[in-house]
């Protein structure tokens, strides 16, 4: 019996190594970006790999979300003033009623794009840990901020942060 524990040891834990899904690899700063390609509210299909060349603002929300609701004024005002041919932002709807979500954006006014991760595989991607949450991916697609909570996005400190990966 002793001569067949080692190996049958062996055998248990390959197979704990092999049948155990491993954790899948999250968004980290400095890194690419991970790919999506996700559909707005409007039918339109935004794909990351189809925006090399511009700022891009990812911003993970939901109507429920007092913080996200909070953000959202000065997002619009950041989103009006960048240039279009430089910047776009685009807000993911997490666990959310796409419909809910374009009632709430005619309330406050905003034009930016939503879209929608209907599965939440986007939000996997990026290691999700709640809403609001945003990440800021350079003209080359790094990701290169990462912000959790509501933002001030209007501010001086915000728009000069912007501003340097525009310029870059």
């Amino acid at each position: 019996m002793k001569r067949f524990l080692p190996p049958l040891t062996m055998l248990c834990l390959a197979f704990l190594l092999v049948a155990c899904p491993q954790r899948p690899e999250v968004a980290q700063i400095g890194k690419p970006a991970p790919e999506f390609t996700l559909v707005d509210t409007k039918g339109k299909t935004w794909a990351l790999a189809e925006l090399k060349g511009k700022v891009v603002f990812l911003n993970f929300w939901a109507t429920w979300c007092p913080p996200c609701r909070q953000e959202m004024p000065s997002m619009q005002a950041i989103y009006a003033s960048m240039p279009a041919d430089s910047f776009i932002m685009l807000a993911v709807l997490s666990n959310d009623d796409p419909a809910l979500a374009d009632a709430m954006a005619a309330k406050i006014g905003t034009t930016f794009p939503i879209l929608v991760d209907p599965e939440n595989k986007t939000a996997q991607a990026y290691g999700l840990t709640g809403v609001p949450e945003t990440y800021i991916i350079d003209k080359q697609g790094v990701l290169r901020e990462k912000f959790l909570g509501a933002v001030q996005w209007d501010s001086a400190e915000s728009l000069g942060m912007l501003r340097k990966y525009l310029a870059q």
